[in-house]
């Protein structure tokens, strides 16, 4: 029954992500697990691509292999690999189950495959159970064979993707050495908000075109310029990044464009300036409103004829450099208010693109919590590291005025409290609502506005988050006419945890 399934879902017409969650549901049926992950080698992280059984925030995980001695061994093996109940080796997915019924990881089976496309390595399968013994001899000669299909539709899919990338005329991005992927700068999340930039992102990358980059401090808008990078032509050749708000004036000049020898005190050798250095590549210039008036106007010169002029120095130089800015400010209003040259206002913006604040792309908050719960756990050596309910849903109905960097700080912060206050490195660390020092009051109304209320402020800390919890339910039961499982999808949580929140609240 399971290869038909598998075998009817290869021949049908599919998107690439239906495809490969539907395969982990029915292996998730089939072997009647916790949960069943599907992960994909990059470098030596494994990501995940399509869960089942697992809490949202997982798909935001990155695995460091060297860091997870259960994927290793894995990935070290052509045959699966089942981990006896008893191992003491962490399982990367401790805590994150949706049938965790408390903090404590109850035993639990595993085992897993690697998986081999065109005779390299592409990634993982693995399966969890709560109950020990639920995988036999017979399961794990079960995956061995089932493992073939599940290479079958990973294969197809590459195809589709490199189909997809080939008719938008990217080859240089789908064939980019691997060495340039870098995950520091990796763009998690799946909200409607973010694939509609990353879509504008893909079209205007291979145009060559200066790209203007607005939104508030946090949103990332470095990221959205280094995946614009990586996805034209000029991706082989390097991405400068600059800070214009850190330039001193007197040394602005100099940093972008060079300095010969003499050219002012202290200049004791020639100097190529930043513009040298992104030849063939992209500059990007953050903060750019912050530019002093007189490096303006030679930034246009630039723009207009792609020639630089050291200081010092009486020739020009020629550059071939694509310019990605940022701003977070009214560059119209700073052209007003004589600030900015309007005619490179004009040149910068020849293709504006504002990236959505958090609040406007709540959907992807779980994704960066737990991409920053799992950087946190790596940091601070602890086994897991995870969110209790009441964190995950004031996390996210927060307003989030200082947007994905907020979200990054809050969350370092609340795991570095957690072990101050007494939890072992050795533990499944649970981080309550109450250390993540948020106003628990400060949620969004019907207009995307935070709204905080003088009268909450009164009482403590947990009541109101309490009090936002029933507040929150009590609304998505309204709206979806006393729904629970349409409740728990407009709420971010599994069905089953909405429950438990709701009986402990009073509520049912």
């Amino acid at each position: 029954m399971l290869q038909e399934s598998l075998v009817a879902d290869l021949v049908t017409e599919l998107p690439a992500a239906v495809r490969l969650q539907r395969l982990v549901s029915t292996l998730h049926s089939h072997f009647s697990c916790g949960a069943v992950a599907l992960l994909k080698l990059e470098q030596d992280v494994l990501k995940p691509v399509a869960l089942h059984g697992l809490v949202k925030e997982a798909q935001g995980r990155r695995f460091v292999v060297s860091q997870h001695p259960r994927l290793a061994a894995i990935l070290a093996s052509r045959n699966p690999v089942r981990f006896e109940p008893a191992s003491e080796l962490p399982d990367p997915y401790d805590g994150l189950l949706c049938e965790q019924p408390g903090k404590a990881l109850p035993v639990h089976d595993c085992m897993g495959i690697a998986l081999y496309t065109e005779g390299r390595c592409w990634g993982v399968l693995t399966l969890d159970a709560l109950v020990a013994g639920s995988f036999s001899a017979a399961a794990v000669y079960e995956l061995q064979r089932y493992s073939l299909l599940v290479e079958a539709a990973v294969r197809m899919t590459e195809l589709e993707q490199a189909n997809r990338a080939l008719k938008l005329n990217h080859q240089a991005a789908a064939h980019m050495p691997e060495s340039t992927a870098n995950q520091a700068y990796e763009l998690i999340g799946q909200s409607k908000a973010l694939k509609q930039i990353l879509q504008e992102l893909a079209v205007v990358a291979s145009a060559d075109l200066p790209v203007l980059l607005l939104g508030e401090t946090g949103v990332g808008k470095e990221l959205f310029a280094r995946h614009l990078h990586r996805c034209s032509g000029r991706a082989v050749k390097p991405m400068i990044y600059i800070n214009c708000a850190a330039l001193p004036e007197s040394l602005a000049e100099s940093e972008l464009f060079g300095h010969n020898k003499g050219a002012f005190s202290g200049a004791q050798s020639e100097r190529a300036g930043r513009f040298e250095a992104a030849d063939g590549g992209t500059l990007f210039l953050d903060e750019v409103g912050e530019l002093p008036l007189s490096v303006q106007a030679k930034l246009l010169r630039v723009l207009q004829n792609g020639e630089i002029q050291r200081l010092g120095a009486d020739k020009t130089r020629q550059v071939n450099v694509r310019l990605v800015a940022a701003t977070n400010r009214d560059l119209k209003q700073q052209v007003k208010n004589g600030e900015f040259r309007a005619d490179l206002y004009h040149r910068l913006s020849v293709y504006p693109l504002p990236i959505p604040p958090l609040r406007e792309r709540r959907d992807d908050i779980p994704l960066l919590v737990g991409h920053f719960l799992e950087l946190n756990r790596t940091r601070l050596g602890v086994r897991a590291l995870r969110l209790s309910l009441a964190a995950e849903l004031a996390l996210q109905n927060y307003s989030w005025p200082g947007n994905v960097r907020e979200l990054e700080h809050v969350i370092s912060r609340s795991a570095i409290k957690a072990l101050s206050q007494g939890a072992k490195r050795s533990d499944i660390v649970t981080l309550e609502a109450e250390l993540l020092d948020i106003d628990p009051v400060a949620v969004l109304t019907a207009d995307n506005q935070p709204q905080t209320g003088n009268e909450h402020n009164i009482i403590g800390l947990k009541p109101a988050v309490n009090q936002l919890q029933r507040q929150l339910i009590k609304q998505a039961l309204q709206r979806h006419n006393g729904s629970w499982s349409d409740a728990a999808r407009q709420l971010q949580l599994d069905p089953s945890n909405l429950h438990k929140l709701a009986q402990r609240l009073g509520l049912k």
